[in-house]
């Protein structure tokens, strides 16, 4: 892990980077912690996978974390928390179709089916905190023989987390009337901007939705207000901490 202390605008910062699997940093920025996706550093894209009868992995001599997905397995692609299960045993998905969504850097994640099948067995509940490479659901594709399916075990424990911290106050000074930024938890490109200036919004709305880390995200905003500017067009790619929405 590096360490870097350095100012901006006069205001003191203390980062810590670690570097994850599949070219994940996790990057610590006055407490709070971000995932910032590195493309040079990866090794594979970090995503939800439905592996079709993969062949056993090479044994590893590094000290385990997660277990490895089996077979057919769909896997957390990040830490998170289950918001929702979409799915049960033995039911029919399409490709495309949301089985998870789970929140992660305050952001709503919907994973997703990779190709038509039927759900074996979820092995996990509204909730629970899930680490990177957890087994969320045993999924068998379409066509795919039944021996080569994941066989049946117990429910991965996952590691209870601490509370997050309160995150860094919104951009735009203190005081009432200052207007604040809506700003992007990570880097990502714009699919969809949702309000327009003069707009009344309530917190928790939806905002933006960007596509980070090959995930559909949800941006919202953490306060009522009036929209005073979109600072951002469908298509851009945005860096962590850029202001996408301006609220008055």
């Amino acid at each position: 892990m590096k360490e870097f202390k350095f100012k901006i605008d006069g205001k003191d910062y203390e980062a810590k980077v670690a570097e994850q699997d599949n070219g994940v940093l996790a990057v610590t920025l006055n407490g709070n912690t971000y995932a910032v996706e590195v493309p040079a550093l990866a090794h594979h894209a970090a995503k939800p996978v439905v592996h079709h009868a993969a062949a056993p992995a090479a044994a590893s001599h590094a000290a385990p974390a997660a277990a490895p997905a089996a077979a057919g397995s769909i896997v957390a692609p990040l830490p998170g928390t289950i918001k929702q299960v979409l799915v049960s045993d033995g039911q029919k998905v399409k490709q495309g179709d949301t089985v998870i969504t789970m929140e992660a850097m305050k952001m709503e994640n919907a994973i997703t089916a990779e190709a038509d099948g039927t759900i074996l067995k979820v092995r996990t509940s509204v909730g629970a905190s899930v680490n990177q490479g957890d087994v969320l659901v045993d999924f068998q594709a379409e066509g795919q023989p039944l021996s080569d399916s994941p066989r049946g075990g117990e429910k991965p424990q996952p590691v209870e987390k601490p509370a997050a911290k309160e995150a860094l106050p919104p951009t735009g000074g203190a005081g009432s009337g200052a207007s604040k930024n809506v700003e992007a938890p990570l880097p990502g490109t714009i699919k969809q901007v949702c309000v327009s200036v003069g707009q009344e919004v309530a917190a928790g709305e939806t905002v933006v939705v960007m596509e980070a880390m090959k995930m559909e995200n949800n941006i919202t905003a953490e306060f009522a207000g009036k929209v005073a500017a979109v600072k951002v067009n469908v298509g851009d790619q945005v860096q962590s901490g850029q202001a996408l929405v301006e609220l008055a």
